[in-house]
């Protein structure tokens, strides 16, 4: 099993843009398919986007389309969030999860994955 590892949050004013990272180690990473969700306090944790195993294959959140582009480097061994225009609405810890047995259309908190610990992303009014 792979182990996800995010980074890249972080403070922004509304309009912004950050760049998450999901770096794993395991040489078979390239193997999963990979999702960003995100957790805003006094909610639930809910689906942002997904990344097939070869990057062929994206699906996004209603709430973030147009926004923000996944995207990723086998080479490297990592997943990337480009979240552009941010909201405060968007204010939440983000993880990633390495799944299996799963397409980015069919990606959920159910799905079986391997989880990181997650970033926060603040973004000021």
């Amino acid at each position: 099993q792979v182990q996800p590892v995010e980074s890249g949050g972080g403070l922004v004013q509304a309009g912004g843009s950050l760049r998450l990272s999901c770096a794993a180690s395991g040489r078979t990473f390239n193997s999963y398919t990979v999702g960003w969700f995100r957790q805003a306090p006094g909610k639930e944790r809910s689906f942002v986007a997904a990344i097939s195993w070869n990057g062929g294959s994206t699906y996004y959140g209603d709430s973030v389309k147009g926004r923000f582009t996944i995207s990723r480097d086998n080479l490297a061994n990592t997943v990337y969030l480009q979240m552009n225009s941010l909201k405060p609405e968007d204010t939440a810890v983000y993880y990633c999860a390495a799944a299996w047995a799963t397409t980015p259309h069919t990606m959920t908190i159910r799905s079986p994955a391997t989880w990181g610990q997650g970033t926060q992303v603040t973004v000021s009014s």
